[in-house]
């Protein structure tokens, strides 16, 4: 199966020297991460509210303790590894055809497979900050903490991701419209992009090619050059880079 996209998508890639990959949710269900919009089965028995509202900026001021209840179980995944997407992406950034990689995940998958130029649109589990004095701590201080974790200083840690309510980091966004807007080639995998403004981004592609890997539709029309409905670990793994 798919011997012919993914031949086409070789020769795209060969043909490539400033690809870069936009990438979702998809990405990481690869490495048993779950996506949270499918959390709510679990959810709604033990509490009253939808993945949605709890991973929103007023629900965290106001139930800190739900909200980080929901955080740690959800979507805090400690043992996740990369799988073949994250790696074959990490090896084309290596052998210089892909400039950079533009993700809305929060699990650091694509760092931990070697990517260097990662622009995280929605922040990232393993970034943490004290609300009153700004220090730092790591997604494992969190992930054992009781309760709501706390600063020496007694302010309550943040997670420095992106809940709803909440603004884009505008260096992030500055960065990842610049490698999209000088790209040659855009793969955007494993997302549905229903996510704004992070699915407007695409906006900015010029280049030559534009191509989608996703297991389901798009929840966008996007004019690819070529679409594959398979998962993105399965077919990049395919891929050779040379």
């Amino acid at each position: 199966m798919y011997e012919k996209e993914t031949e086409q998508l070789q020769k795209i890639i060969d043909d490539s020297s400033r690809i870069v990959f936009f990438g979702g949710a998809g990405v990481s269900t690869e490495s048993n991460i779950p996506d949270f919009r499918s959390a709510d089965g679990i959810y709604h028995q033990k509490y009253k509210y939808s993945p949605e509202q709890v991973v929103s900026h007023s629900f965290f001021m106001q139930h800190t303790e739900a909200f980080y209840e929901f955080y740690r179980e959800k979507m805090m995944i400690m043992d996740a590894k990369p799988n073949p997407a994250h790696r074959k992406l990490a090896e084309l950034e290596q052998a210089g055809k892909l400039t950079a990689v533009v993700t809305q995940n929060i699990d650091g998958l694509h760092q931990a497979a070697g990517s260097r130029n990662v622009y995280e649109l929605h922040g990232s589990i393993h970034r943490n900050y004290c609300m009153d004095c700004g220090r730092s701590y790591s997604a494992e201080y969190v992930k054992n903490a009781e309760g709501i974790p706390r600063c020496e200083c007694g302010g309550t840690i943040k997670p420095d991701v992106v809940l709803y309510e909440e603004g884009l980091d505008s260096s992030t966004i500055q960065g990842a419209v610049r490698a999209i807007a000088e790209a040659d080639t855009l793969i955007i995998g494993g997302t549905s992009l229903v996510v704004y403004p992070a699915a407007g981004f695409i906006d900015y592609f010029r280049g030559k090619h534009l191509v989608v890997i996703n297991k389901s539709e798009t929840g966008r029309a996007v004019r690819a050059e070529l679409t594959i409905s398979a998962p993105i670990g399965e077919i990049l793994d395919r891929i050779s880079v040379r």
